[in-house]
């Protein structure tokens, strides 16, 4: 019986591919942690959470977005910085749901689901 194995054309290939997806991977991030320094200099980690608001009887989903350095500290900026970083990680991650806490760390470039977690000690 034949069993398909892959052709050492098509490993090779395969590994060009990975290596192109993972320089525009390598660029990306590093555009993005260029750009968040711009808007906040500093910013290393973005956190967004969304909030609902009761403005005169209307529910209104708003977002509330807290910027930190490497360090986990808040960065100092106005208004216009974290409505300007939640813009940008939302045009450069469309798929990503943000009704629910995301975080993006500029250092290893991942954007995830921002869970409360329950420390190591405490688990049973």
């Amino acid at each position: 019986m034949n069993t398909p194995q892959a052709t050492r054309r098509l490993r090779a290939a395969k590994a060009v591919q990975g290596a192109q997806r993972a320089r525009k991977d390598l660029l990306r991030r590093a555009v993005l942690a260029r750009q968040l320094d711009q808007i906040a200099p500093g910013t290393v980690r973005v956190r967004t959470v969304p909030v609902s608001t009761d403005q005169d009887g209307d529910q209104r989903l708003a977002t509330a977005v807290a910027l930190d350095d490497a360090l986990g500290l808040p960065v100092t900026a106005d208004r216009a910085a974290h409505r300007a970083a939640h813009g940008l990680l939302r045009r450069m991650f469309p798929a990503a749901d943000w009704r629910r806490p995301q975080v993006y760390d500029a250092l290893t470039g991942a954007l995830a689901v921002d869970e409360p977690t329950m420390p190591e000690e405490l688990h049973p």
